[in-house]
């Protein structure tokens, strides 16, 4: 059976992680999913807003395909809605981070949002929507940080591929802050590519180059 390389993978989940769900993640109707369902859970959250943003680009991909400004405000408005930026990017930073304002963070947190969905917005366009997905289980995390969403993908000649989602309660919802394709984290990633240069420049001065294109989020990298 063909396997993704990982350096593939990781961008597409990073594209999909923007709407709270992996690469074309449709529900997969057997018992541990459905037990998983249990209303309010993150898990249900994930699947629920999963089907609805498969449907939706379905449904409008001619358009999407002909305006991308469309889809760029249609990721936009799944983005605010269900990732945690701010806290995202706190993790990101680091130690970087510490002692920085709420405003820098915010800065950063903006401009490598922007930079990840100039990057990988459009391939949300390229998902195969007919790729299923089965949640496995939804456990704590530690010091009680938030839970972690374990799901397989399924793809028809290919072996599962495992992704879970980080979450945590902000503003009484839950919100997604991290993703891990086959054990490797968007946030860890990110914090390696970003730390040279934090440690030469400021906070804002990273995420300025960021928001000029000058640098930019890469979940390519080793």
């Amino acid at each position: 059976m063909t396997r993704m390389p990982r350096q593939i993978l990781l961008p597409l989940a990073i594209a999909a992680s923007l709407l709270a769900a992996t690469p074309a993640l449709a529900l997969a109707q057997d018992a541990p999913a459905r037990a998983a369902q249990a209303q309010g859970t993150p898990s249900k959250l994930v699947l629920d807003n999963t089907q609805r943003v498969l449907s939706t680009l379905e449904q409008r991909r001619a358009e999407f395909t002909a305006d991308r400004s469309q889809l760029e405000a249609f990721v936009k408005k799944e983005f605010e809605t269900m990732f945690d930026r701010d806290y995202a990017a706190r993790q990101v930073l680091g130690r970087h981070g510490r002692g920085a304002d709420e405003a820098e963070i915010k800065r950063f947190a903006d401009a490598l949002a922007d930079s990840l969905l100039r990057r990988y917005g459009d391939s949300l366009l390229d998902f195969n929507t007919r790729l299923r997905a089965r949640v496995l289980s939804e456990t704590p995390l530690p010091r009680g940080l938030g839970v972690r969403v374990s799901t397989e993908l399924l793809r028809q000649g290919g072996e599962p591929i495992p992704v879970n989602y980080l979450m945590r309660q902000s503003g009484g919802s839950w919100k997604v802050f991290d993703v891990q394709v086959e054990g490797v984290s968007f946030v860890s990633t990110f914090r390696r590519q970003f730390d040279a240069e934090l440690q030469r420049k400021s906070i804002s001065q990273v995420a300025d180059e960021l928001r000029q294109g000058r640098l930019q989020a890469d979940a390519e990298i080793d």
